[in-house]
């Protein structure tokens, strides 16, 4: 079965030529609320644990999903970065639940995606971030950089497409993203490390372009902002009273380097595999996590299911790794936002 309404020609030399690209109909907002309903009951479980636990009292079990979580702040900030890095985890940790892998590998989304890779041979990373932005909340902003900043070099040159999902209706208000076009085509600026809640940063000197040059990414529920991962952008705050909820994931043709197929075939009990997989993970553009085929028209038996995708990610969480060809900024560090 062919993949549902791919871009135009239009749509993707837009995106070439600018570095993003913003579709407000990629879903039906309908299509996001099993994701959006397994968030809030991971939630509401994280929540009865630290209830349990006695370090948190009012459950908010009467609010909905954008507002549950910044009540639960308002009483205790504590116990939202406590849920918020419940959700987030580390490497395979956090949330990953059947619910987000059909989002990951839902066919409208690869639709979009394969049109701008120009193939049908799709690798997904399973890294992602769950993006609460809670109102007048830090934590949630995010420092200007690009994604390669996060890369290992020999993918500077790569395509790799972040789909930025919003859960909920992204506007200036509630922290939507701004992003520099038509920069993306350049080298990858100097990053430094020490940035809000530990992001990667470009100091303003560094930028490939005038920040007021900026466009804001505003995007409604159940559309998709599509960057490359040489574009520059960041985050804003959010002044209203709601949660802006969001997901980013990564996309790449199975043609750049990936890590898919590979795994160690035993880790010691320190959690350390052997140096023949480090050496071959490497070439990955990012090798801590598992990359995993989500779409192919060649080889579609190799594409991985949900048990799969759980239990690599998983098995990546567990290898202890220091990767050689990993990118690492040690500049020093400007100061927190």
């Amino acid at each position: 079965m062919s993949l549902p309404r791919p871009l135009t020609p239009e749509q993707c030399a837009f995106f070439r030529d600018e570095g993003y690209l913003i579709i407000p109909d990629v879903f039906d907002p309908q299509d996001l609320e099993p994701v959006r309903q397994a968030l809030h009951r991971e939630i509401a479980a994280k929540a009865l644990e630290l209830k349990a636990q006695g370090k948190l009292e009012n459950l908010h079990e009467d609010l909905a999903f954008d507002y549950r979580l910044a009540a639960i702040q308002k009483d205790s900030a504590e116990n939202s970065v406590a849920i918020m890095r419940h959700l987030e985890g580390l490497r395979g940790g956090g949330f990953h639940a059947v619910e987000l892998f059909d989002l990951i590998a839902h066919k409208k989304l690869l639709a979009k995606v394969g049109s701008l890779l120009a193939t049908e041979e799709i690798v997904a990373s399973s890294v992602y971030r769950v993006r609460p932005k809670l109102p007048n909340s830090g934590r949630g902003i995010v420092p200007w950089h690009q994604d390669s900043g996060y890369f290992a070099e020999h993918c500077d040159t790569q395509m790799i497409i972040t789909c930025w999902v919003p859960l909920v209706d992204a506007t200036v208000e509630n922290g939507c993203m701004q992003i520099l076009p038509r920069v993306h085509r350049g080298k990858v600026a100097k990053h430094h490390t020490g940035g809000n809640a530990g992001f990667l940063v470009i100091k303003d000197e560094d930028l490939p372009d005038d920040p007021q040059k900026a466009i804001t990414a505003a995007c409604p529920r159940g559309g998709v902002v599509f960057m490359t991962n040489r574009t520059p952008h960041c985050s804003t705050p959010n002044t209203s009273d709601h949660i802006r909820w969001s997901m980013d994931l990564r996309f790449q043709s199975a043609e750049t380097p990936s890590n898919v197929g590979l795994e160690p075939t035993a880790l010691n009990e320190q959690g350390e595999a052997d140096a023949a997989f480090y050496d071959k993970v490497s070439i990955a553009c990012y090798p801590p996590e598992a990359d995993f085929l989500v779409a192919s028209k060649r080889t579609p038996e190799l594409v991985t299911d949900y048990s799969n995708y759980a239990r690599r990610r998983e098995l990546y969480d567990r290898t202890k790794s220091d990767f050689s060809a990993y990118r690492r900024w040690r500049q020093e560090a400007p100061a927190t936002v």
